[in-house]
């Protein structure tokens, strides 16, 4: 009968010293779910669902312009695992938010694999030259036509079976670029053979 007694004893004093601690531990902080990317994301890729999952943060670590909703958007630039997917990420007007003095304006170059070389972020000037054939041009045709032009987004190589781009070449670029320049490059842009070149 001692030893049964001890025993109780033993397992009440436990149990008391467990409720004792769960009484004075600290109360998890509070979280909120977070869409973020599943796995390494390219960019130019087009996000599932299956590029998606969730993550619980405090609320406090959620960016801004965090989209609950991003399968269908195209990336403007790689995202790897586990980082949030926000506005800025996709192709769209969002991608000047943190540029508010440019407007985003996409371009089609005629060359794809010149188009290829660029990456979000890069510095070019944009040059415009007479199409080849044209015989009133000249080599004093050529002309730059929008000087340090922010690339916002380089869009992906067009399926061009029997889709809406399959009349057209080159490839579509996102970039970022002075009011006084848009009007500029947009009429270049139909007109003339565009190329670039870096600047620092």
């Amino acid at each position: 009968m001692l030893a049964h007694r001890r025993l109780l004893a033993g397992l009440l004093t436990a149990a008391a010293v467990a409720a004792g601690l769960r009484t004075v531990a600290p109360a998890q902080p509070p979280t909120v779910p977070m869409t973020v990317a599943a796995h390494d994301l390219a960019a130019g890729e087009t996000v599932s669902a299956a590029d998606l999952t969730t993550t619980d943060v405090p609320p406090g670590a959620v960016p801004d312009g965090i989209l609950t909703e991003a399968a269908g958007g195209v990336l403007a630039s790689a995202v790897r695992r586990g980082e949030p997917i926000t506005d800025a990420r996709l192709v769209g007007a969002s991608l000047t938010t943190a540029h508010p003095d440019l407007t985003a304006l996409p371009v089609r170059l005629p060359d794809p694999a010149m188009a290829g070389l660029l990456e979000a972020g890069d510095r070019v000037d944009v040059y415009a030259v007479a199409a080849a054939g044209d015989a009133a041009a000249s080599s004093a045709d050529a002309r730059r036509v929008a000087g340090v032009v922010l690339v916002l987004a380089v869009a992906p190589q067009e399926d061009r079976g029997g889709s809406a781009a399959a009349g057209l070449g080159g490839r579509l670029v996102v970039v970022g670029v002075a009011d006084d320049d848009v009007a500029r490059l947009t009429a270049a842009s139909v007109r003339s053979f565009l190329t670039f070149a870096f600047v620092h």
